[in-house]
């Protein structure tokens, strides 16, 4: 039955290429990649060298789900050490001693996340924040301090982290810095002392503190205005004397400076005028600072120390995807580093610095391999203003590029962009033989501050026309069909699809709204508790809900909802912190009193997003059927997963 459905989803795609003056045969085209592949867990991901170089941990499917397996380096012993039977473990670390697996986990997608501590001796897991409604968040381990770890806890007030210092031998919880109430991000120097802290002030900007030890008291170091990109601490130098900040002042896109914490000196280490720098390398024992990142079209590396040259031309010419160092043991003799491919699962390698010997691990998902892949092209166009927009285009493959059916996929954040490389959504829309746009529209980060200020309170305004102006590029060059366009996106992504069906109901044949807001002042009445130091970015950026309530109502698709006529699939988790389930309910609810078409998929045990891979197959199972009904590409059938706990609403 399941292969007599594949025949006839490719019958009806070739059928439909014919129609449109296409002389593509169906046996042209390539296989269907099943969901499993895409949706599934990975076989193996993420590896991790132990601080001493003696193990690898890394995460595999146990008990149907993610859990960390650690093998000794040079040897076939791997074995399961946790044992976690539902969520899955996604963001694991090894402790100092190399004796431990740390990792979080919430429950059921609630983001009250709770730390935890496994033995590699006894395979005994341990809850070291069993706090309820409380949210862990990590904030520092040290080499000289094996026993010790800094979290971060609202506990005492649900509006904001207070930093706790951990004993990992005993448990023990004990308050080691109070939050004044308006810090966001916390900065340990090398003897695992919080000496910095940033925040946002009240008219959107941001400060950052310094204290020359624990017992002195804080002073501000640095503040800039509103108008920033965003930036924080990056790092204590070597001598505990200057601290590495990522700063846009004096500058368009956001710098690596080093500030000298006593006389406040600053030195620039590393810029572009369009790029924000995105990431820092630091050695793991010298802590020099080595190396920054840029993500341009592509991710790249600057070296700031020459002795690395060698060890990046050396991984370099290995493969042509982009190029990231996952992990180091503490002595700087071996890396693990990886590959990011846009028409390839992820590749691991172990690297010997030493013997300059590269060796394969793994790949996250060998079951690509045996299918053909599509490419993913950076590309930019020209807004309506004038403004200059960058994007991605990805064109599926065996299907000559003209006239196809399209999906916009817009990026949730908003403050965040598209990034090159493989995407599984991206490969399972160009696979069903769609072409698929991403567009970083205005108020994406990432492109220095012009271009993040021109997306202030412009949600349904020129962050829309954006996309818009995308659609249209992408007709234009000849890519798309207009009358088969469906827009798709997932946090401001669906806010954006369900503003594309309500604002500008002619452009799109269908939308996929996931865990999108559909009113934006419930939506600001609503973030959890502990998002209250930054309210002020979204006063500034967005919109201030005490005193712009008609306006933020005006770029909300709510109150638009009657101008619906395309069909909406909306998925949501129940337990969702920042997003409530709330928002796809009241315009599930309006549009439903109106008659306009909306499937309602709602899931009890996730949050902001689907975590579970049962989950994701359903979901993503009901929107590929959804989509070849109403833009005409292929389709593996929806079926029931055992284990989702979909529920039609």
């Amino acid at each position: 039955m399941r292969r007599a459905h594949r025949l006839s989803g490719l019958v009806a795609l070739s059928l439909m290429l014919l129609s449109n003056g296409w002389a593509v045969r169906a046996v042209e085209l390539p296989p269907l990649i099943p969901r499993e592949v895409l949706f599934g867990n990975p076989e193996k991901t993420n590896p991790q060298i132990s601080p001493d170089g003696t193990k690898l941990a890394y995460l595999a499917p146990h008990n149907g789900v993610l859990n960390v397996w650690v093998r000794t380096i040079g040897k076939n012993d791997d074995q399961v050490v946790t044992s976690d039977r539902k969520r899955g473990i996604r963001a694991y670390f090894w402790q100092e001693d190399s004796e431990h697996i740390l990792y979080i986990q919430d429950r059921d997608g609630d983001e009250n996340w709770h730390l935890y501590q496994t033995s590699l001796k006894t395979k005994t897991t341990r809850d070291l924040t069993p706090l309820e409604g409380v949210q862990a968040q990590v904030v520092a381990t040290d080499p000289q301090f094996p026993d010790q770890l800094l979290v971060a806890l609202n506990l005492r007030d649900r509006r904001w982290h207070d930093v706790y210092r951990i004993n990992l031998k005993t448990g023990a919880l004990e308050l080691d810095t109070e939050n004044p109430g308006d810090v966001f991000q916390w900065g340990v120097d090398h003897r695992l002392q919080v000496r910095a802290a940033s925040g946002f002030t009240p008219d959107g900007g941001m400060f950052i503190r310094v204290r020359e030890d624990a017992k002195s008291p804080w002073r501000e170091l640095l503040r800039w205005g509103p108008d920033e990109t965003f930036g924080g601490i990056g790092g204590f130098t070597p001598d505990g004397r200057g601290l590495w900040i990522i700063s846009s002042v004096g500058a368009n896109a956001a710098r690596l400076i080093e500030v000298d914490i006593a006389t406040g000196k600053t030195t620039v280490i590393a810029e572009d005028p369009q790029y924000d720098v995105s990431n820092v390398m630091i050695h793991p024992k010298t802590r020099r600072l080595e190396a920054v990142q840029f993500i341009r079209a592509r991710r790249e590396w600057q070296l700031l120390d020459p002795s690395l040259r060698a060890d990046f031309e050396l991984l370099r010419k290995e493969r042509d995807g982009d190029l990231n160092i996952v992990s180091r043991d503490r002595e700087d003799r071996m890396w693990i580093v990886s590959y990011l491919m846009d028409d390839g699962p992820v590749y691991y390698y172990a690297y010997d610095r030493s013997a300059r010997r590269l060796s394969l691990l793994f790949s996250n998902q060998p079951a690509l391999e045996r299918y053909r892949l599509a490419k993913m092209q950076p590309i930019s166009f020209t807004a309506r203003d004038g403004m200059t927009i960058h994007g991605y285009l990805t064109l599926p493959v065996g299907i000559p590029p003209r006239n196809l059916p399209m999906v916009l996929l817009v990026h949730g954040g908003p403050w965040a962009r598209d990034v090159w490389g493989f995407n599984p959504i991206v490969q399972w829309l160009a696979n069903r033989g769609y072409a698929v746009l991403q567009v970083n529209f205005r108020g994406s980060t990432g492109y220095g501050k012009a271009y993040l200020n021109a997306g202030d309170r412009e949600w349904a305004g020129k962050m829309h026309t954006d996309l818009i102006d995308g659609k249209n590029w992408a007709v234009q060059q000849g890519y798309a069909d207009p009358k088969r366009v469906c827009i798709i996106g997932g946090s401001y992504g669906g806010y954006a699809t369900l503003v594309g069906l309500a604002f500008t109901p002619e452009e799109f044949a269908c939308g996929v709204d996931i865990v999108g807001p559909s009113n934006l002042v419930t939506l600001l009445r609503s973030i959890p508790p502990y998002w209250t130091p930054m309210k002020a970015l979204f006063d500034k950026r967005l919109g201030k809900v005490e005193t712009d309530e008609e306006f933020l109502k005006s770029r909300s698709p709510l109150f638009r909802a009657d101008q619906i006529k395309a069909p909406l699939l909306i998925g949501h988790g129940a337990n969702d912190p920042r997003v409530k389930k709330a928002e796809s309910d009241q315009i599930v609810q309006t549009l439903r009193a109106k008659n306009v078409p909306v499937t309602y998929v709602v899931y009890p045990d996730e949050g902001h997003g689907f975590a579970r891979p049962e989950n994701r197959l359903d979901f993503f199972g009901r929107a590929e059927e959804f989509l070849a009904k109403h833009l005409g590409g292929r389709f593996e059938p929806w079926r029931e997963v055992p284990g989702s706990s979909a529920q039609l609403q």
